[in-house]
């Protein structure tokens, strides 16, 4: 109904004698009774009421009836709707094409207008996006809900005239029990609590107070030869079944209505200047908020649609002033006369064997008759490949009648030793009809890359020999191929954080850690950046010439780039020295680093819990330890003056939230000691309450809450008398924290314990015995010793010791990282807390390797910078490089470092059954099994070797993972092959058995995140379906602590056949 009408409704019985009450139910019920209520009687007789309608009663009222008969009550309600139609706008379009070219320009006009077709000013939002997404996840908007609407919630209460009186059995007193309650010994989790006292002597002690000691046998395995491979991205296409030839179209005798193969014509990598090759396949056309009306209520806007071909959703939401509303959806088709629709899979692997196949689609009135072509191009150099791939059939004629389609396969073979992103085109032209694309996809290895390390500390001036024993030795493996040999020399090793604040932030997962470390590289890299208009200066040089060809395909194909760094990213590292530089000083524009800045900060922000506290992975409980490593990052950036400009108030909001949450978790811990009656004298505080005060120790001008300040003032104490208990970890940790608040003397002490324990070698810098790797966070070499450089840099003011611990740092150096995102931010800290004194008086160095020489005079270093690197490609590596002399003249002076670092990164690709693992408590078993429907339900067939396996057939992948201990922060990564597509593509935390995992899908593989994982047998189950022909590697699955990837496992690699 709308105001100024009038609402009828008929009431009636077939009764007698009856009175009614009737109640009219509108949003002022503080009205008069005479308003509200009316009395009337009915005789076997109906009765028409007429509600006239006013402005006042939008959204609607109630009427209700009550009567009485033979002593029962009956009583009905009606609606009357009275809707807001006053504030919903109308959306007309006046001007657009629902079937359109890809990449055609297009203008569109749509009029807004009110209830009765009258002009309004408003503001719209449009876009436009492709509307297959909606498969995988349905998107719409909803217009607010903002003015009231009437809902009936009255009712009458009914009473009987008799009443009741309830009784209840009394039961005989029974005298009062004692509880008894009797405590065994039992060993505590790493999640359920602090320890109460762990010391580690090659063997592990789990010493409990009041407890009986528990010696639990077994040695800390050595570090793993082996270098974990990267991991996988996103998943964002339907599952497409593959195409089948049709039965039409047959002409000259040909059986699949395609005609002879033509003459091979050379493939020059250029794109046929005569068809326009789509290339465009963005899933979003345009995004539009603030469109706003003309005097007429029109709104007109241009766009260019992306070239792909199928279906778009258009969706529009308008509003006004006064909060009236509108909204409205459309679908438009981008098409072509002649089509090609390519089946390329999203990537490929080292000796795969397909048939690249593509659908040629007819939607003109007459049979068309042309030539279809595939080109492979190395997007590298540009350069035809398709010779290495065998693509010995690259042009066919094809028929295709009216309104038909046909397919085409090219088989293919992948090369070994191709690691590149190959780009692919597929042309088709018949007559005056033409259609092309072009797209990318990585070529993926199923080899290993390992990366050794040697470093050449020099003292002032004189010549040095090094022997690099691994290099000498390489020629004895006839499966090791040479990848590069990296050389860097530098007076100043802050330009190693330089070199490693690329892999931070372009590191491709979104835990919590990984999406803080993309924050902290780019608040680094915009802080050394400002640190000198000199520094400045490089970089803008650096960035004068033309990016990389390799380097700008992957910028504008950013989910390729993701590909690329998860499974090959040694692909993307510099393959000379001023590419190398181009790329860093790409990653240090101002302008992006800003954005990644913010984009970063977005993400983090939606991973801190309403209670102060972050997650690791998005949908999952809130983590301690994550929460502390993101502040004391924070507490990093402070300390290092290197806020980024405009980001201040942003990270105070975070640490406003969490550490009151922090405090909290302190003063729970404190008040759990109490409850369960632990000695409080010779109690021994945790890894995770000395993380806590080494992080509160960044930040005096934040009070601790009063609640929290006992158990604060405990802990410290604690700390403080039970150091030499501790890990070295945690007595650097205990160093800072103490000196930080005023305890020199105990923080003296410490470091002078530290440095008699030490050990000190020329090559290998200062370390110590004990300082080996482990499952946990707290036993992280890299980590301890970055924090041991902080202590002695700070408290100690010890500069022998801060470069010899620096040493140690690059020694351990894996090329442009330190093996995972926690150590290398770590690690960069180190090497930046001395200052940044960028503008050094470098020395000249000369440096053999073998017969070869490098000069630092002759490799453009940068003046002022002391930075130089030299990259040798691996087809001029020979193993006498292994011989190595460094000479250093002139050194630096007038306030230069008279220590200079240099380091060579050797990399090489070796067989997986080459490459030795340290044994590890994982064991992987992983299973393909043909899944069919039967009567009898899902039937499961084993796939082996001799399986085949059809297109469109549903796989079902088995993982069986066992574990003999509880570990923290495991990464599983399970690869598959290029011929299976996914259908679980939506990442989510899930819960399985009591055991809570982050699953995320990427192009190339299925990823499993665990914050905590405890000792037992776990299987893992999803599906997957055939879309290709050919024969494929499968790939293997990996399994690693994220941040401790030395201890690994994996399972065994197969190969399957599809037709």
């Amino acid at each position: 109904m709308e105001p100024g009408e009038n609402a009828s409704i008929q009431w009636g019985t077939a009764a007698d004698n009856l009175f009614v009450v009737q109640l009219v139910d509108k949003k002022d019920r503080n009205s008069p009774f005479a308003d509200r209520y009316s009395f009337f009687d009915l005789n076997n007789t109906k009765r028409t009421f007429v509600f006239p309608v006013t402005a006042d009663d939008k959204g609607g009222y109630g009427v209700g009836w009550l009567f009485i008969k033979h002593n029962r009550i009956y009583q009905s309600s009606s609606t009357i709707d009275v809707p807001w139609t006053d504030k919903e706008l109308k959306i007309e379009y006046t001007t657009y094409r629902d079937k359109t070219l890809p990449g055609a320009e297009e203008k569109w006009s749509l009029k807004i207008s009110g209830l009765k077709n009258e002009k309004v000013a408003a503001e719209m939002l449009a876009t436009m996006y492709d509307a297959s997404l909606d498969q995988f996840k349905y998107h719409g908007w909803n217009t607010p809900n903002i003015w009231p609407t009437y809902y009936p919630d009255f009712y009458w209460n009914e009473m009987t005239n008799f009443s009741s009186i309830a009784s209840n059995q009394r039961y005989a007193e029974e005298p009062d029990g004692k509880e008894l309650y009797k405590q065994y010994d039992y060993i505590l989790s790493t999640m359920s609590g602090e320890y109460l006292n762990v010391r580690t002597r090659g063997n592990m002690y789990y010493a409990f107070d009041s407890y009986n000691k528990m010696d639990i046998s077994g040695s800390v395995a050595d570090r793993a030869e082996m270098k974990v491979m990267a991991p996988p991205p996103t998943v964002n296409e339907v599952v497409v079944v593959g195409y089948g030839a049709k039965e039409k179209g047959k002409k000259d005798g040909d059986a699949d209505g395609i005609g002879d193969v033509m003459d091979k014509k050379p493939n020059t990598g250029q794109q046929d200047p005569g068809v326009k090759i789509r290339k465009n396949f963005n899933e979003t056309a345009f995004f539009f908020p603030d469109l706003r009306t003309d005097s007429s209520g029109a709104i007109s806007f241009s766009f260019t649609m992306p070239e792909a071909l199928t279906k778009w959703k258009f969706m529009a939401l308008a509003h006004t002033k006064d909060a009236a509303f509108g909204y409205s959806t459309h679908e438009i088709v981008t098409q072509k006369d002649l089509m090609v629709q390519p089946n390329a899979p999203r990537f490929l692997r080292e000796g795969d064997k397909m048939e690249f196949s593509t659908k040629i689609v007819n939607l003109s009135s007459k049979e068309l008759t042309g030539t279809v072509e595939l080109q492979l191009v190395d997007a590298t150099t540009n350069e035809p490949v398709d010779g290495r791939f065998r693509s010995v059939v690259p042009n066919q004629y094809f028929t295709v009648a009216a309104g038909q389609s046909e397919a085409v396969k090219f088989p293919i073979e992948v090369p070994y030793q191709y690691n590149n992103a190959l780009v692919w085109r597929v042309i088709a032209k018949a007559g005056d009809y033409s259609d092309g694309e072009e797209n990318a996809l990585p070529v993926l290895t199923n080899r290993m890359l390992v990366t050794e390390t040697m470093p050449m500390p020099m003292r002032g001036t004189g010549t040095k020999n090094f022997s690099f024993d691994k290099l000498l030795n390489s020629g004895s493996s006839e499966t090791l191929q040479q990848y590069s040999l990296s050389l860097e020399y530098t007076s100043n090793p802050a330009w190693y954080a330089v070199q490693a604040l690329p892999y931070l932030m372009e590191y491709p997962y979104e835990c919590a850690e990984q999406t803080w470390n993309r924050y902290y590289a780019n608040s680094l890299a915009t802080f050394i950046a400002n640190s000198s208009p000199r520094i400045k200066q490089v970089f803008e040089k650096w960035k004068i010439k033309d990016t990389a060809a390799l380097m700008s395909n992957l910028e504008k194909n950013q989910e390729l780039k993701a590909v690329m760094l998860e499974e090959t990213p040694w692909v993307l590292q510099a393959k000379n020295e001023s590419e190398q530089k181009k790329n860093i000083a790409l990653l240090f524009d101002m302008i992006r680093m800003s954005e990644q800045l913010n984009s970063a900060y977005d993400k983090m922000k939606n991973m801190q819990s309403s209670n102060g506290g972050f997650v690791w992975f998005k949908g999952g409980p809130d983590d301690r330890y994550i929460t502390q490593y993101i502040v004391t990052g924070i507490g990093h950036l402070k300390k290092l003056k290197a806020f980024a400009p405009g980001q201040s108030d942003k990270l105070n909001a975070i640490l406003t939230k969490a550490l009151p949450y922090l405090d909290v978790k302190l003063k729970e811990d404190y008040d759990n000691l109490v409850k369960y009656k632990v000695n409080l004298k010779t109690y021994t505080p945790g890894y995770t309450t000395i993380q806590y005060l080494y992080m509160r120790s960044f930040f005096p001008e934040v009070a601790v809450a009063k609640a929290s300040q006992t158990a604060y003032n405990y802990f410290r104490e604690r700390t403080a008398a039970t150091w030499t208990t501790q890990s070295k970890y945690m007595q650097g940790m205990t160093t800072l924290a103490l000196f930080r608040n005023g305890d020199i003397k105990t923080a003296a002490a410490i470091l002078k314990s530290l440095k008699e324990t030490s050990i000190v070698n020329e090559e290998l810098g200062m370390y110590w015995k004990d300082q080996s790797s482990g499952w946990f966070w707290y036993e992280a070499p890299v980590e301890t010793v970055s924090l041991l450089t902080e202590a002695f840099q700070e408290a100690g003011k010890d500069d022998v010791a801060v470069n010899d611990l620096k040493t140690w740092l690059l020694k351990n150096k894996q090329t442009t990282n330190w093996k995972t995102t926690k150590a290398t931010a770590e690690a960069c800290y180190a090497l930046l807390i001395q200052g940044t004194n960028w503008l050094v008086n470098e020395p000249v160095v000369e440096i053999k390797l073998g017969n070869m020489t490098v000069k630092s005079t002759e490799n453009n270093t940068e003046a002022g910078t002391g930075y130089f690197k030299k990259i040798i490609e691996g087809n001029k590596v020979k193993p006498d490089m292994g011989k190595i002399s460094v000479t250093v003249s002139n050194p630096a002076a007038n306030g230069g470092s008279p220590v200079s670092w240099g380091a060579v990164y050797w990399q090489y690709f070796e067989d997986l059954d080459k490459i030795t693992s340290a044994a590890t408590p994982l064991k992987l078993v992983k299973k393909l099994f043909i899944e069919t429907n039967s009567d009898r339900g899902p039937v499961l067939t084993p796939v082996n070797e001799n399986t085949v396996i059809k297109v469109g057939d549903k796989i079902k992948v088995r993982i069986e993972l066992r574990v003999d201990r509880d570990m923290e922060y495991v990464h599983m990564k399970d690869m598959r092959a290029s011929s299976l597509e996914p259908v679980n593509v939506i990442s989510s935390y899930k819960y399985q058995g009591g055991l809570g995992y982050y699953e995320s899908t990427k192009d190339a593989s299925t990823n499993f995140f665990f914050s905590y994982l405890r000792k037992g047998t776990y299987v893992f189950e999803y599906p997957l379906f055939a879309t290709h022909t050919g024969n494929f590697s499968n790939g293997i699955t990996t399994i690693q602590c994220m941040y401790a990837p030395e201890f690994t496992s994996h399972s065994e690699g197969v190969r399957i056949n599809v037709e």
